[in-house]
């Protein structure tokens, strides 16, 4: 369901993995602390629109928040032995 509510908006402008996009800034991994995120939401004055918790109630915004902090860094390629293998 957390994933369901990212993907319902927030991943139009950030990408479906949150690792930013033509009009979105990286949120995942290591999303910014759930204060200054929800701050930011709230109130933001530039290109992304505030949403006021009428719009996003703040239990879907903490749903959306666990569900960015759950997304894991992506392997090194020298973690993957196909890719370290081409050196």
């Amino acid at each position: 369901f957390r994933r369901v509510l990212f993907r319902s908006g927030c991943y139009q402008c950030h990408n479906y993995a949150a690792n930013g996009g033509a009009a979105g800034l990286k949120l995942a991994p290591d999303p910014l602390p759930y204060d200054a995120l929800s701050t930011f939401v709230r109130s933001t004055t530039g290109a992304m629109p505030a949403y006021s918790a009428d719009v996003l109630p703040d239990a879907d915004l903490k749903k959306i928040y666990v569900y960015l902090a759950s997304i894991k860094k992506s392997p090194s390629a020298d973690s993957i032995p196909l890719l370290k293998n081409l050196k």
